[in-house]
Parts: structure tokens; sequence; C-alpha cells
């Protein structure tokens, strides 16, 4: 029998453009490509730029994680240029850092995420008082009463008969592959439409510490914020009231929404914990300095490399070893496509080879996606909150391996689970959870410093051109919620020279290399992936969303008219 072909152009529910391919046979994924689709660029626009301005415009690669590029491009300058920042501003980069995951977590998991576990018509057919009971059996949140949910299930009643789903639009509903009981389905899109008001809220914090949300504003060498806590123009004593109220609103939200929500619907897709694992080398450049923040080696979150599952040792990260290759990429080197560079080396020389668009099929082409295909000593890796939790667990990280066992035995299965589409679910919810209770500490530290007068946000050192090398170089290193994300700058006669960005969506989303490895998205579809119905590919959502794919900012899947544009072609 002929291997049926699937393409899903664009994948929805992520930031950018993302194309899917593949091949199914007897019901099973046996071969896949992953394809961005669009090309970025950015490189190129920082040549020639004051350094000291850059993390502002790299901060718009994305406009959902802006933080991200903002804080690692910062901390590439301050290494090229041998600036510590004070203690408070590391402090606040970590509350902004923290807040961002916090949010992007909780809404990768309902609004991007869940609704490929949960089948939203079926909520019609729940109880509401049955949701209740159910919600009252997990968790103390308040919203939990029987009124409520009745509320909730008439509002979906009203988005169906108007025949205009909304925000619901374009599921697979009634798919044989949704599992959960209607009250389950309406505990959940309960929560979906509480987790955007809530969200809109703690993220205010961002407007404090940085002036705006997306793209707070931060500053080479601390945070561009003062502290006095008797003027009404910098952060003050009722600012930072009203950050306090935020983190514990957001904690409490993880602690008895989120958290029970994502464990109880695991617990109904446990099957799920043996499919979709693919790429087991695991890379995670540490996050949220701690300590005296000098050398920014003392980690919450520690780096290291796990090499092929074996959560025996943790192997130590070296951002030497990162090349890029551009065998399947739509870019040329001078040194030929075979080469692999390092970021400092980096070129950025787009060549599209492929058909124009539209197009029917990219498998097949030697060359069929705007990602390069980074590799560490050669090798791909998957980052992200998985990697960030079994390095951390490897570690004999206390926190980590607290939750991760006590998650294990929850859901009754065994570490192997971890290597898989719902582990990386499970991580994320995880390190949501622990970020939460840490955001605390962190405000905890700051307003003890504050008291014993230490109100330093900035340091000046080196901030005149003048007192610079004639050429200098420096790596940002940052673990985004999506992974590891690295900028390296290259700085000559007070300007930017190269520039160089390896996102986590191009480790995660990278395409074959030289040698023929798939990138972690394509490994992950082809590892035990069933695909029941070619035409409603709802397996393929999950595991690619299990990776919360960033590829670029600003996708639109409708047409002027408002239709929308999706398309799943099956031949």
């Amino acid at each position: 029998m002929a291997a049926t072909k699937i393409v899903v152009d664009p994948i929805t529910r992520i930031e950018g453009h993302l194309r899917i391919e593949a091949q199914a046979e007897a019901g099973r994924i046996s071969n896949a490509w992953a394809s961005s689709t669009q090309f970025r660029g950015i490189e190129i626009i920082m040549q020639g730029r004051d350094p000291r301005d850059a993390w502002a415009f790299t901060q718009r690669i994305c406009g959902v994680c802006t933080v991200v590029h903002a804080v690692a491009s910062c901390r590439a300058v301050e290494d090229a240029l041998g600036i510590v920042i004070p203690p408070n501003a590391n402090l606040i980069r970590n509350l902004v850092h923290g807040m961002q995951f916090i949010q992007d977590h909780v809404i990768h998991f309902y609004h991007l995420h869940a609704l490929d576990w949960v089948d939203v018509v079926s909520a019609l057919d729940a109880d509401p008082a049955e949701t209740a009971r159910i919600a009252r059996s997990i968790s103390p949140w308040p919203n939990n009463s029987a009124s409520y949910f009745a509320d909730v299930k008439e509002r979906i009643r009203t988005f169906v008969a108007s025949g205009q789903l909304g925000i619901f639009a374009n599921g697979y509903w009634g798919h044989p592959a949704y599992k959960l009981p209607p009250a389950v389905n309406l505990l959940a899109v309960a929560h979906y439409l509480e987790a955007l008001d809530w969200q809109r809220d703690v993220i205010r914090l961002h407007t404090i510490f940085g002036g705006k949300n997306p793209h707070p504003n931060f500053l080479v060498g601390g945070m561009a914020c003062a502290i006095n806590l008797e003027d009404t123009g910098t952060i003050n004593a009722e600012s930072l009231v009203d950050i306090q109220g935020m983190i514990r609103r957001a904690r409490a939200f993880v602690e008895q929404v989120y958290w029970p929500d994502l464990v109880a619907i695991a617990g109904y897709y446990k099957e799920w914990a043996a499919i979709g694992g693919g790429v087991r080398h695991f890379l995670s450049v540490g996050e949220f300095p701690e300590g005296d923040l000098a050398d920014l080696d003392k980690l919450y979150f520690p780096r290291g490399i796990i090499l092929d599952g074996d959560l025996s040792t943790v192997h130590p990260y070296d951002q030497q070893q990162v090349k890029e290759y551009i065998t399947s990429s739509w870019y040329e080197y001078e040194a030929g496509d075979a080469a692999g560079l390092h970021p400092w080396e980096g070129e950025t020389k787009a060549k599209y080879t492929g058909p124009p668009p539209p197009f029917d099929y990219l498998q097949g082409l030697d060359k069929y996606t705007w990602m390069k295909a980074p590799r560490y000593e050669g090798r791909p890796m998957q980052v992200g909150p998985l990697a960030r939790m079994l390095v951390s667990f490897a570690s004999g990280h206390a926190e980590v391996t607290e939750i991760v066992r006590a998650t294990l035995g929850a859901l009754d299965v065994g570490p192997a689970a971890l290597f898989s589409t719902l582990g990386r679910t499970a991580a994320r919810g995880m390190e949501t959870v622990l970020l939460a209770r840490r955001m605390e500490a962190w405000f905890d530290q700051l307003i003890a410093r504050i008291k014993g007068g230490d109100t330093a946000t900035f340091t000046g050192d080196h901030w005149d051109p003048s007192t610079w090398p004639s050429t200098a170089q420096g790596y940002g290193f940052l673990d985004a919620p999506r992974g590891a994300l690295g900028h390296w700058v290259q700085i000559r006669d007070g300007k930017v020279s190269r520039y160089q960005c390896v996102v986590p969506s191009t480790w995660n989303c990278s395409p074959r290399d030289g040698d023929g490895q798939m990138g972690p998205y394509e490994a992950s579809l082809v590892d035990n992936h069933p695909l029941v119905r070619p035409d409603q590919p709802l397996e393929i959502l999950r595991t690619i969303h299990s990776f919360d794919p960033c590829m670029a900012c600003g996708v639109h899947v409708l047409d002027a008219t408002g239709q929308p544009i999706v398309e799943v072609k099956v031949q």
C-alpha cells in the first residue's frame, strides 16, 4: 500500500508560519518534514548598530515571548564589554522573565494546546453539577459551583447556536481521539475563559518594571527602572504592593487551576506517554541567576546536557560546541552547504531554491525550510521545559525531583513517560508550579535589599564607547519558555559587526542535517505516532503543539473576507 501524504499548512495555535508534511502507513506516521515558511533576517538588520540598542531590535523577533530576546541580547553585550549588573537589576530581570514564563505556559496550555485534548462541543452534553463535583475534588478554587459551570455551558451553547464558534472555530470536534467525558470538557473550557482575564492581570508586572507589555524596556547594564519608595514616578511602595499581589494571584491560579487541570486531563491520555518522544538528546543552558550574580553560573534551573535519555549523567554545556548547518535550508555559506558554522562565524545569506508558492509538496527536496539546523557536537538537541526538568532532575535539584516523582506517581507512570508528547506537556506544568513559588522568594529578596538601603538598578561601568576595546565579542544565554536561546554579538569600533541568534524553535524545528539526522519535530512525529484520520490530523497537532512552536510573530490565517485559509491536504 502506498503511503498517504499529509500536508498541514499552516499549523495554527502557534506563533509564526510552520508547515508539516508527513507520510502515513497503516495508521502510523512513517516519515515527516517540518518547514518554517517565513524568513526572519534580524541578524542582517543588526549590523552597524550601537550594541546598546541591540536588545530593542532583537526583542521584536517575537511578539509573544518579548522578554527573552531582550535579556539574552543585554547579556551578550554585557559579556562582550565586561559589565556586571547590580543584584537588584538581576532580581527584577528574574521577576519579569519569571512572570513571562508563568503567563506564557498557562496561555500555551489553555489557548494553544488544550484544544488538542478537549472537545469544546462535547461540553454541551455536560451536567454542570457533575463538573462542579469533579472540580471540587481536585481543587479549592472558588469558581467551582454548579451555577458557575451552567453559565459557561450557556455561553458555549450561544457560540454553537450562532453557527460561528469564534475562538473555538476550526477544531476537529467529535474526532475519535478525544477521550474526555463531557463534564471534564466543560471544566477545561471554563478555565480557558478564566485564564484570559487572569493573564491580563498578572502580566501588568511587566508594565511596572518595564513600562509596557509587550516589549518591556530593558537596559544594558541593568534595568531602566528607578527605585524610590516615596516617588510616584518610580518603583515605589504602592507599586511593590501591587506586584506582590500579582505574584500571589499568579501562584494561586497555577496551583489551583492550571496544574490540577493538567494532571486530570493527562490521566485520560496515558497512552501518549509512549508517543512522540523523538530526539533523546536534551540541552538546557540554564536560567534565573542567583547568588553573587558575577558569573551567571549559579542558576535556579541548571545548565547541562542529557545524551541518549541517560539521566545518570549530566554533561557540561560549552557554547563553543554549537554549530549551524544549512544542508536542508534555504541559505548559502561561502564554505559550502556541508560546512557547520559557530554563531560567531555565522552567515545569514538567504537563497531560496524551492518551488514558487503555493506548492504541493516539499518532501523529497534537498532544501525545504528557512530553519537552519543547529547541532551540538554534531547532535540534534531537544530544548524546552522537558530539557530543563530532565537536566534539573538528573542534577539532583530538590524541588524538581520532588515534583517529578509526585507527578509520575499521580499519573501512575514510570520515568520513561517523560520522553514523550505527554512528558513535554507535563514538564511545562511542573516548571510553572516551581516558578510561581520561586517568584515570591525573588520578590522577598528584592524587598530586603531595598529595606537595607540598596536601590541601585543600573551600573554605568563601560557605558562610554570610548572605553571599549576596538573589537569585542560576547555570548548571551537564556533558557526561554520554549527552550535554549543564544545571542552572539561581535563589536568592532563601537558598532555591531556580526549578530547571530539560535532560538529554541531553531533547535526543535531544525531540518535534516548532512548525516540525515532529523530535528526534534520531525523525529517526534515518527516515534510510535498514530494518525486515525489523515484529513483531520489531530495527533500531529498534539505532538507539535507540545513543543509550543514559535517560528516568528504575526501569523495571519484569515483572508480579507475573514475566511479561514488553513489547509489540510491528503493524497
